[in-house]
């Protein structure tokens, strides 16, 4: 039977490019900073989103702790999205391991935090609240369907937390998905804020890995705080390998699992019992409701199994299916006679 996997771009598996390139790599002791592949992976990183200093990470949880943990004391606290990936599926790592607070406030449909919300959430100068310190963005934003943050509304919102002396950090897991999407340049859209995660191994289908990007003074702090969370690897040339080829050869056809995810989209919304924000579909993520009390999304989800589709319910009437380069056309068409059959 014909297996088709949208539960996630993480399930790409590295391409034959990327394999060869590990099996070559120069490698060496990467927490004594002598892995020349690390390294060199680390300044195409920083030069690419434009700032001074980078650093591997074996995951975008441990990137966004690591950076919350960096920019945070304990009992401080950041303001960000009540959809954001931090504040939701990541255990809330900040908060259980380092005391620093959390403070959500309404994601909108767009993937952006009002701007009033943003100024009213921030506390005053008082002994009797926890201080606000950082203000936390998501680009794409997951759980509204991929949507993508514009570099307006970025240096909008930066300009506000600065204001008031925050810092600004972007989980910017699939920042480049948001780029090809906006058609600018990834730096563009980093540029007011003062740390980036970015995954090497969703879209971009590098095997492991993520990026933490900032200033060389806020990457040289990172790394203590990477090290205590058992982040600091060795011959890590390996994984670096994959992720300079992923770098270099995956970011522009990342618009092939956009015009995809489009596809899926409004061949879904042209269902009976199924619905679609069309507007939303900006990336390769679509986030669909399912309109019929008589089945939820996890037998949805559970019936398409059975027909080799594989995708998530996220909620009580909500599934979420994701392209990636190993999904092609006839995938989706495959895909969506599957959602026909089960919807009949």
């Amino acid at each position: 039977m014909k297996t088709v996997d949208l539960r996630s771009d993480t399930v790409t598996k590295p391409t034959s490019e990327m394999r060869k390139a590990m099996h070559k790599a120069e490698v060496g002791d990467d927490v004594m900073r002598e892995d020349p592949t690390v390294r060199k992976l680390e300044e195409l990183a920083a030069d690419r989103l434009g700032k001074e200093a980078a650093m591997l990470v074996p995951s975008g949880t441990m990137g966004n702790l690591a950076s919350l943990l960096t920019h945070c004391n304990r009992g401080d606290e950041v303001i960000l999205g009540d959809k954001a990936h931090i504040f939701h599926h990541e255990q809330k790592g900040a908060s259980v391991l380092g005391g620093v607070a959390y403070n959500p406030i309404p994601n909108q449909e767009d993937g952006t935090l009002k701007l009033e919300d943003i100024e009213n959430a921030i506390q005053p100068d008082d002994i009797h609240v926890a201080r606000s310190r950082l203000l936390a963005l998501e680009n794409t934003q997951n759980f509204c369907g991929g949507v993508a943050l514009s570099p307006e509304y970025i240096r909008a919102a930066s300009a506000v937390a600065k204001s008031h002396g925050l810092s600004v950090h972007m989980d910017g897991a699939r920042i480049f998905n948001a780029a090809v999407a906006l058609g600018v340049k990834p730096s563009e859209l980093v540029a007011p804020v003062d740390s980036v995660m970015f995954c090497i191994s969703k879209g971009l289908a590098a095997p492991i890995g993520s990026m933490v990007v900032g200033t060389r003074e806020f990457i040289e702090e990172a790394r203590r705080v990477r090290k205590v969370l058992g982040g600091g690897m060795r011959q890590a040339g390996i994984i670096a390998a994959a992720g300079i080829v992923a770098l270099n050869t995956m970011v522009d056809r990342l618009a092939e699992d956009h015009r995809r995810a489009r596809m899926l989209a409004e061949g879904i919304n042209e269902i009976p019992g199924l619905e679609v924000k069309l507007e939303t579909v900006q990336t390769n993520i679509v986030v669909f409701r399912l309109k019929r009390p008589d089945m939820t999304p996890t037998q949805l989800a559970e019936r398409l199994a059975e027909r080799g589709v594989l995708l998530f319910a996220i909620g009580n009437d909500t599934l979420r299916a994701v392209t990636h380069y190993e999904i092609s056309d006839d995938d989706i068409a495959y895909a969506l006679s599957a959602f026909r059959a089960i919807m009949a």
